[in-house]
């Protein structure tokens, strides 16, 4: 809060005048000391300059509001004076007699003033508890003599500059409210601003507590509930508040003090590894029974109970209809089809809808259907990277093409597809959010052995549906520590909500296993991990797949909760067949690629190996290579013989009469006989 010309003129005066008025005490004192008679003459005192002919008006209102008494207000302006007036150290020395002090001191303070009081010195006296004036004691020496020195802050706001202190700028960041806010958003801050006026001041303001996932919402909330009472936002991170109890006090201090002289609030964002960790939690917890003024906390959940009242407001993402408006309006949509499908697989907020839809815009021009796709396309950029490494992005290549499964797995995949594509309008538009007590996500579970399509078909449903594939990374997931896998499932799941991305859980009965008989406490805290993975995966919004090869490991309480169960069965011959037809890459004119070259295979004997699709394909690669080795084509010969190599490392008995030898290139090559070799 800085002045206009006018007021800055007239303190600046005023301040002149004052620092006259200390000069002339401080040379009258030094003076007396020169004639020891009247040193301590009644008359002393009264030859001394009387009253401060005026008192400057930034001092005036540093003392209403930090309450200070007059001699506090002299002893600040014997500060401000050493800072102002480069004649002060001499005079201070001679009024000390002392050549080796030329700084004020207490002591020369309770001579030089009229009314001094012992309260000044106090610990918890206003100078030294708000830290106005620093006392430099050294080894021994008295406090009373010790230099003081007015504090940085207050002497610029003698000056009539009002700023922040640079030390709590130092663990701050100012958030402004300029993030759009939608009704539901503007509802929570009108009701935090409500809260705050039911309160006579600032020191009776209980802790403002928004909850949630969201980091942006919580601030956006924030910021526009302060600037509704004129109040400057700081942002503070909980990891940055000091653990030593002394540092701790000392920035509540200062923040207090930054408080009344500024119209501030307070945004301490605690994170969760602060929220979940006991030790980082108390400093938290001291520092928000203490602190004075506005204060708000964000973070995941209710935190622990503090020693001050606090209120709690949940801040979600804007609403489903509330996004599928602004989409219409950031595109420049006639219909509302493609805003349907945007908002119905993203959950983001106004400022960032309208931020994609200009780019967009920019990017596809007039053409509708470009612009959807633009729009999409951006989302997925834009929300991919929020899961970080624990789920590295799968590159989603397989199409519906690829895929060689029975009719009935197939329709089942497709109906996947089709409920995320649509599931904003049977959600939405049709009303079924209403009725649904139970999460909006859909779950399903791939089934089968190794090597049947599990991974490929979660890569044709990204693919298909435009969206990103992560596959979770469970040696970053789980820990043997107790409560840290759910922290890890926690950060996965919040990152992942809204992203549009597909989690694909491989390998999941490690994850999602059946519940145990609790006879000790390690049952009991691995009941309480699956158990709190059977919430999240119901409540996650996107589309989570469990792929494993033993279904029968899996909790029952999992296979209620899926939308879809998906069985991978082993191919039959006729599935073999067709793998093997197309475990080769053509030909593609498109890109100029040329394919594998190819000799005649005899199809119907390779089917009679029980090889899964995954291990046709390792079969396929090795035989590339080796021809590529040897300079001939990919024939009969090296593919039986990429499959003997296949059956050792699966270490299934391989039966030497089930091959025969033959010559190609003068090289011996296995050839498979007639029959049908054992599985």
């Amino acid at each position: 809060m800085n002045h206009d010309a006018t007021w800055e003129s007239e303190n600046s005066r005023e301040l002149a005048a004052a620092l006259a008025w200390i000069r002339a005490r401080l040379h009258r004192l030094a003076q007396d000391h020169s004639d020891p008679a009247s040193i301590g003459s009644p008359a002393s005192p009264t030859a001394l300059p009387g009253q401060c002919p005026a008192w400057p008006r930034a001092l005036l209102e540093l003392g209403e509001r930090l309450e200070l008494t007059e001699f506090d207000r002299e002893i600040v302006l014997l500060g401000a004076a050493m800072e102002f007036d480069v004649r002060l150290p001499e005079l201070c020395a001679r009024a000390q007699r002392d050549p080796l002090k030329p700084y004020p001191t207490f002591a020369l303070a309770m001579v030089l003033f009229e009314n001094p009081t012992w309260d000044a010195l106090a610990p918890n006296g206003r100078l030294r508890y708000w830290r106005l004036i620093e006392v430099d004691r050294q080894g021994t020496t008295p406090l009373t003599s010790s230099p003081l020195r007015l504090d940085e802050r207050v002497v610029h706001f003698l000056k009539g500059l009002n700023e922040l202190d640079e030390r709590l700028q130092a663990v701050s960041l100012p958030l402004a409210g300029g993030g759009q806010l939608s009704d539901s958003q503007r509802e929570v801050a009108e009701s935090v601003v409500r809260s705050w006026r039911a309160h006579p001041g600032d020191d009776a303001l209980p802790v403002t507590q928004l909850l949630g996932p969201d980091d942006a919402s919580k601030q956006w909330v924030a910021a526009h509930a302060a600037a509704a009472v004129g109040r400057a936002l700081l942002r503070v991170k909980s990891d940055t508040l000091p653990a030593a109890p002394n540092d701790l006090e000392a920035l509540r201090r200062l923040w207090d003090r930054e408080c009344r002289l500024l119209p501030l609030a307070l945004y301490l964002e605690v994170g969760d590894s602060d929220a979940s960790n006991s030790e980082r939690l108390g400093v938290v917890q001291r520092f928000l029974a203490r602190a004075d003024g506005l204060i708000l906390a964000a973070t995941r959940d209710v935190l622990p109970p503090l020693d001050r009242p606090f209120l709690a407001f949940d801040v979600e993402r804007p609403h489903l209809s509330e996004q599928h408006r602004a989409w219409v309006v950031a595109l420049g949509l006639e219909t509302g089809d493609g805003a349907s499908a945007l908002s119905g697989q993203f959950i983001l907020n106004l400022p960032q809808i309208r931020s994609l839809g200009a780019r967009a815009r920019a990017a596809a021009g007039t053409d509708s259907d470009a612009l959807g796709r633009a729009a999409w396309s951006l989302c997925v950029q834009t929300e991919r990277g929020r899961l970080g490494a624990l789920a590295p992005t799968v590159e989603a290549k397989a199409t519906w093409a690829d895929l060689v499964l029975p009719t009935d797995t197939l329709q089942l995949l497709r109906q996947i597809a089709a409920h995320v594509r649509r599931r904003a309008r049977v959600y939405g538009e049709w009303g079924f959010d209403r009725v649904m007590n139970r999460g909006l996500g859909i779950a399903a579970l791939f089934a089968g052995e190794s090597g049947t399509g599990k991974t490929m078909a979660a890569e044709v449903l990204a693919n298909d549906l435009g969206l990103s594939l992560h596959r979770i990374d469970l040696s970053a997931v789980v820990n043997k520590y107790i409560g840290e896998t759910e922290k890890n499932l926690r950060r996965l799941f919040d990152a992942a909500e809204g992203s549009g991305s597909i989690l694909f859980f491989d390998e999941a009965d490690a994850l999602f296993g059946k519940r145990s008989e609790v006879k000790d406490s390690h049952d009991r805290y691995a009941n309480i991990e699956i158990n709190y993975l059977l919430q999240r995966i119901e409540a996650y919004r996107g589309l989570a797949i469990l792929a494993t090869n033993m279904r029968s490991a899996l909790d029952s309480a999992f296979l209620r909760r899926l939308r879809f169960v998906v069985n991978f069965p082993f191919p039959d011959a006729a599935h073999r067949r067709e793998l093997w037809r197309r475990a080769f890459p053509k030909a593609d004119a498109a890109s100029g690629r040329a394919g594998v070259p190819v000799a005649e295979l005899d199809y119907d004997r390779l089917s009679r190996f029980h090889l899964a699709g995954g291990h046709i394909h390792s079969i396929a690669l090795n035989a590339a290579f080796m021809a590529a080795d040897a300079g001939t084509e990919v024939n009969l010969p090296l593919v039986l013989d990429a499959v003997r190599c296949e059956l050792v490392k699966l270490e299934r008995p391989v039966n030497p009469a089930e091959f025969k030898t033959g010559s190609i290139n003068g090289a011996s090559h296995p050839t498979l006989l007639d029959g049908s070799p054992r599985a």
